[in-house]
């Protein structure tokens, strides 16, 4: 009789494994990627509906540039989860760099869609200060999955 194969994400060479609780990284990043989401369209059409007779077309403009990189990492989230959850034998270095793009991507959503929501909603110029850390954090996340990418591609030898 054959050993039961191990478990997605469990690897007798990787003592880490248990601590990553990769299922609940997928659960988490689906989740909140999917609410961002959901956000972003409600957040979109009340920019469209109810702000657009109430702000001037600039700070109009700064709201639809939050509405649309929260969408943009949004799926990027979801993107994130599901990578995670079909690679079941990832190396760990691989999954580090997707958990920390994926957390990279939600603390840039907050700090840079978020700032700009708030910059056009009160008017208080100092949330503009906020946005270029949301902005730092986003590209954090896109080196991660770069990161992450790189481990899946078989290296070239060169002749």
């Amino acid at each position: 009789m054959n050993a039961p194969s191990p478990a997605p994400f469990q690897s007798g060479s990787d003592p880490d494994a248990a601590l990553w609780a990769p299922w609940e990284h997928v659960r988490r990043f689906l989740s909140l990627g999917a609410g961002s989401a959901g956000i972003a369209v409600a957040a979109g059409a009340f920019g469209a509906h109810a702000l657009r007779s109430r702000v001037d077309p600039v700070r109009l403009a700064v709201f639809e540039t939050g509405v649309r990189y929260q969408l943009v990492h949004a799926l990027a989230l979801i993107a994130i989860g599901l990578w995670i959850a079909q690679s079941g034998t990832m190396p760990s270095r691989m999954r580090v760099a997707l958990v920390r793009a994926g957390w990279s991507f939600v603390v840039g959503t907050a700090l840079f869609s978020g700032s700009l929501y708030m910059l056009v909603l009160s008017d208080l110029r100092g949330f503009g200060a906020v946005t270029p850390f949301g902005g730092v954090a986003f590209l954090i996340g896109w080196a991660h999955a770069v990161q992450a990418a790189r481990e899946v591609m078989p290296h070239r030898t060169t002749r």
